[in-house]
């Protein structure tokens, strides 16, 4: 399957190693719940995330780190606060 989704995330520095061009790094994924699997774990390790679609993937997506959580939670539904009640 062609990839279609990136997580960027940042790399950390080891070491005293001379300045860096980027600290970081990106993987690429075949469907979107691989990429969250993905990024859900360098979430957990504590580092910056960030991810997306790969041009030319229509519809565009670009989800910075301030909105990963919510995207993480995504899962096609109300989240289970907001779920309504069954009385």
């Amino acid at each position: 399957m062609i990839p279609t989704w990136y997580v960027t995330f940042e790399i950390r520095q080891r070491g005293i190693l001379p300045r860096q061009r980027s600290p970081r790094e990106t993987r690429t994924f075949a469907t979107e719940d691989e990429a969250k699997l993905f990024a859900r774990a360098k979430l957990d390790e504590g580092l910056s995330v960030f991810a997306g679609t790969i041009n030319p993937h229509v519809p565009r997506r670009v989800i910075p780190a301030s909105d990963i959580h919510a995207w993480l939670s995504d899962g096609g539904g109300p989240p289970p606060s907001e779920a309504p009640s069954i009385e």
